[in-house]
């Protein structure tokens, strides 16, 4: 294994334009490798497709379709004198369900999305997006330098910094559900300096 820099470009001609520098700037052909990035959940990590095989929002979703739930019954028994005996079963059961749906989708979350609070902002974590990624093997830290200046110039977005094998032109071990330690996150999306971010 060794280090590699990519970034995102949007467009084939933009990813081919930046194989054709990195050739300039002295790095081997088989070092460098271009592939699309599928957008999140189409990865197809899973036969019967997606990326993971249960939600990672759904997790805390359980408590809140509980209190989602109690709450709807109890609002529902308390139509008894307005419907009568029989409201009372309906009107609890129609409650619950109803409350322990809304509780249920008001508490999943995505992974990395911001919850109301200023320090899940700061901590979420970007989600790796979709388009070309141009990436290249570096040796050591001229390497990795030339390779950076090359990728911003010519206007890479979410460029990133991985441990991989990139042989023959393929990165054989790229897992586009991994963690990105980002050189630089694009700018459309900038966000706050995290320990991730680093020149």
């Amino acid at each position: 294994m060794t280090s590699i820099i990519a970034g995102r470009f949007q467009e084939q001609a933009e990813a081919d334009d930046t194989i054709a520098e990195l050739l300039r700037a002295g790095f081997p052909r088989e070092r460098v490798s271009t592939f699309y990035c599928n957008p999140a959940g189409q990865h197809a990590t899973y036969p019967i497709g997606g990326d993971s095989d249960k939600s990672p929002g759904a997790k805390s979703s359980d408590k809140s379709t509980a209190a989602g739930a109690a709450a709807g019954a109890v609002i529902g028994i308390a139509a008894t004198p307005i419907l009568g005996p029989v409201g009372t079963v309906t009107g609890g059961l129609v409650g619950a369900h109803l409350g322990g749906l809304v509780g249920g989708l008001s508490g999943m979350k995505e992974k990395g999305d911001a919850g109301d609070h200023a320090e899940d902002v700061e901590n979420a974590v970007p989600m790796r997006r979709s388009g070309m990624m141009v990436a290249v093997a570096v040796p050591d830290q001229e390497y990795e330098d030339r390779a950076l200046q090359v990728l911003r110039t010519l206007g890479a977005v979410d460029i990133e910094r991985a441990e991989g094998t990139i042989e023959n032109g393929d990165w054989s071990d790229f897992d586009p559900m991994a963690p990105m330690n980002l050189v630089q996150y694009a700018p459309e999306h900038s966000r706050p300096s995290g320990p991730n971010q680093r020149a």
